[in-house]
């Protein structure tokens, strides 16, 4: 009955929560959001199917309040964050039941996935959005989220191959952090998703909110490995055709490790494992003539630049 109210044209609300934004209560006719009431004007039918997912609406009340009074929802693969505009807040943050009602009816991704889910995927005939077990997801909202600390991380073929930032724009701050949030990320990608995942190419985004004291990475989603996911810095024909990261050969493993930060078209990247190999000063001093040969090693770590047109500030 839930899906079959998330799936119904219009927005109605169920009756007993009649609290709303006022930028909700505020709409006119038009805008083809109601809320119903149990008085006589209302449609009995309508009325009676908000008592058949009551359950829904009780368990999603409690998790509110057991996860601190403030949730971010979502649905299997997205969430309503094309919704936001009709919130009061202008965010995902849903304090009420109602709240979440409200974002997951007006949101086009939530609307997607229920009923173009298979959009990009092979045929199968044998399988529809009816044979899709679908989960509501509250997510605990992280009080002062700092936009600048998430990351997108790209995985393909079990291997962690490329990382952006989440948010487009530009940090000055953030190139000197990179030493510490790309082996954060990298240890936590071994550990935690590597082999657990049960897909080998996907994408992931973390966040880092206190690299430097704690370096603690929090999972924030994990999405498809498909062209609706927003690639943001790369483009997925980069992303399809870049070389995998290499491991430094074991001949290297003494050298001395060189981090350097390099500027690209859309940003800046790092490559943590840009290893050059060092001689003895004796042995400089013989081969002074020589010419030493840079290998690059490691993946790409890739910033928004002060004047990248993918900045939003731009």
């Amino acid at each position: 009955p839930f899906l079959s109210y998330l799936r119904a044209d219009g927005i109605v609300l169920p009756p007993s929560f009649p609290s709303l934004p006022s930028a909700v209560t505020d709409l006119d006719d038009d805008s083809g959001i109601s809320l119903a009431s149990s008085d006589s004007d209302s449609d009995p039918e309508e009325v009676d199917s908000f008592l058949e997912w009551q359950d829904v609406h009780s368990k999603i009340k409690s998790t509110i309040i057991e996860l601190g009074g403030s949730v971010i929802p979502k649905l299997n693969w997205s969430a309503p964050k094309d919704a936001t505009w009709i919130s009061a807040t202008n965010s995902m943050e849903c304090r009420m039941p109602d709240d979440v009602y409200l974002l997951l009816k007006s949101s086009d991704f939530v609307t997607h996935d229920l009923e173009q889910a298979f959009d990009g995927c092979e045929d199968d005939e044998s399988r529809t959005t009816e044979d899709i077990s679908y989960h509501l997801v509250l997510r605990k909202t992280i009080p002062s989220f700092i936009t600048s600390l998430e990351f997108r991380c790209f995985v393909r073929r079990r291997k962690l191959l490329c990382i952006c930032q989440r948010d487009l724009n530009h940090y000055a701050f953030l190139p000197s952090l990179l030493p510490t949030l790309q082996p954060l990320i990298e240890t936590f990608f071994e550990e935690k998703l590597k082999l657990t995942f049960p897909d080998e190419s996907f994408v992931f985004d973390v966040y880092i909110p206190q690299p430097k004291e704690k370096g603690r990475v929090w999972l924030i989603d994990i999405n498809p490995w498909a062209p609706r996911t927003d690639p943001l810095l790369y483009s997925w024909l980069e992303i399809l055709t870049m070389p995998e990261p290499k491991m430094a050969p074991a001949d290297l493993l003494d050298g001395v490790l060189r981090l350097s930060i390099q500027g690209h078209d859309s940003g800046l990247s790092i490559h943590d494992h840009d290893i050059e190999l060092s001689a003895s000063e004796d042995e400089n001093d013989k081969s002074s003539g020589a010419e030493e040969d840079d290998v690059e090693f490691g993946l790409e770590f890739r910033l928004v630049n002060r004047d990248d047109p993918e900045a939003y500030s731009f």
